[in-house]
């Protein structure tokens, strides 16, 4: 099955309630979280413009490990005290990140990386992982975009769990 998805909306927060519901849609029945990782980062990938990376880190208990994702060979395990997603988890807070580059241990996965925007998926009380989105634009990630991620990472969390 494929499923057709298009996105409309130009003004950020439209666009990312619209992927919200696509997100939502895609995973909803399906119990597999690393199933459901895959298509919510292929969705994210199409539906936000001017990304170089989009997808998740799944955390072991101990670490950040690569999950699924869209975009260049990324970086397979990132410690809980290195670099923004490392930060995002051990936090359990959104790091949206102008320019990674003066981000104290920023991993540079990806030279092109610009930006970023991390936020921590949290399902009954757990750390699940955390939802990567890499910029090669300076500032490319806003207020609209931090609160439309955080959105729909709060609405499908316990799918991303299991």
């Amino acid at each position: 099955m494929s499923y057709a998805l298009a996105f409309s909306a130009t003004d950020p927060a439209e666009r990312w309630a619209e992927a919200g519901d696509a997100a939502a849609a895609l995973v909803a029945g399906e119990r597999d979280g690393i199933a459901n990782m895959a298509n919510v980062a292929a969705l994210i990938w199409q539906a936000i413009p001017d990304l170089n990376w989009a997808g998740f880190y799944r955390f072991d208990g101990t670490e950040l490990v690569l999950g699924p994702f869209q975009g260049k060979a990324a970086c397979i395990r990132i410690a809980l005290d290195k670099g923004v997603c490392g930060a995002a988890a051990r936090l359990r807070a959104t790091q949206r990140v102008d320019d990674v580059h003066a981000f104290p241990g920023h991993i540079a996965c990806d030279a092109d990386s610009r930006s970023e925007l991390v936020v921590p998926v949290i399902a009954n009380d757990r750390l699940v992982g955390v939802l990567d989105l890499d910029s090669p634009n300076p500032a490319r990630f806003t207020a609209a975009d931090q609160a439309g991620a955080e959105a729909l990472v709060a609405r499908i969390a316990t799918a991303l769990a299991s």
